[in-house]
């Protein structure tokens, strides 16, 4: 399976009585983004944690670039890097300083150390902040000198557990952009966030984990196609139409959610196009006058909820 960076057959590990994992199976394709999303408690740290060799798994086939994690750790540890949820900088060194101490920790040699920071700190774009101490920084300049310290090595496959948790919107940007970059240099990537907005933005595939199983996976229009397809929205400018709206648009009464406060009608459709055409047509000839009539898919919101909610839980087998 040359194009298979991660192999997680039936990972299980315990922390006393709760089982953190449980039976969990996932595969991820070199240079991707591969997501992970799931609720806190679900499993995804853990399982980043066993696939950077920093927690035994207690049963279960995994492989990382093409070594086992338990029989071949230093091996797989060759071929990562990690990022963390809290940046692992210290403070008071400068950008580059930082990255030539990981460099050296590294066993790189001074100068390697030097010419890699250098390296890292134009590809980032953190070759202006001199020797600023990192405590000065942003907290999206914090994050990519964070992700630049863990590709030190160059490494083959790099987790990123919720890296930008806490950041401001711009700092999330900036996080996205050199994440992009690197997957197109050939890096894989393997993502834990609770961002539904950053697996869709990044992820090529996701995974859905909910108590320590995968229960869902693909792209994510595949995984919005779990809900239902596309949809349609439906606003009345009359709150006392709402019903007569409902009866005479051609859907099946299942399908559709009413929300009288926001004067709002939505349903599944198939034909986007045919559906559209035939609400306006239908609306005008009713005499219903509608401020917005619109063609949504739905989104990994909705998807997450769905798939990890108590009614989801309930259909499982014991």
């Amino acid at each position: 399976m040359a194009d298979t960076a991660i192999i997680v057959e039936g990972a299980q590990k315990k922390y006393g009585d709760k089982k953190a994992l449980d039976g969990l199976d996932l595969q991820v394709e070199r240079g991707t983004v591969h997501g992970v999303l799931g609720p806190n408690g679900a499993g995804k740290t853990t399982l980043v944690r066993v696939l950077s060799t920093l927690l035994r798994p207690d049963a279960g086939r995994i492989e990382v670039a093409g070594h086992d994690v338990v029989r071949q750790a230093y091996e797989v540890r060759l071929r990562i890097g990690l990022l963390g949820q809290h940046a692992a900088l210290d403070e008071e060194l400068g950008g580059r300083q930082n990255l030539e101490m990981f460099g050296r920790l590294y066993r790189l040699g001074a100068r390697p150390s030097r010419v890699r920071a250098d390296e890292l700190l134009e590809r980032f774009g953190l070759t202006d902040t001199g020797r600023k101490p990192v405590k000065q920084y942003s907290g999206g300049m914090r994050r990519r000198l964070d992700l630049a310290a863990s590709l030190i090595t160059d490494p083959d496959v790099l987790f990123l557990d919720e890296p930008t948790t806490g950041l401001d919107p711009r700092g999330r940007a900036e996080v996205w952009s050199s994440v992009r970059s690197l997957v197109g240099g050939g890096t894989t990537v393997l993502l834990t966030t609770q961002y539904l907005e950053e697996a869709d933005q990044l992820a090529d595939r996701i995974s859905v984990v909910d108590a320590g199983r995968v229960v869902a996976g693909g792209t994510a229009d595949e995984l919005k196609a779990l809900t239902g397809g596309d949809r349609i929205d439906v606003v009345v400018r009359d709150a006392g139409q709402l019903g007569a709206a409902v009866a005479l648009l051609p859907f099946p009464a299942a399908g559709v959610s009413v929300d009288p406060d926001r004067r709002l009608l939505s349903a599944p459709v198939t034909d986007r196009m045919a559906a559209l055409s035939g609400v306006v047509r239908a609306l005008e000839e009713a005499g219903i006058e509608a401020e917005d009539v619109v063609l949504r898919r739905p989104t990994l919101d909705e998807v997450f909820l769905h798939l990890t909610g108590d009614e989801h839980r309930a259909k499982e087998p014991a």
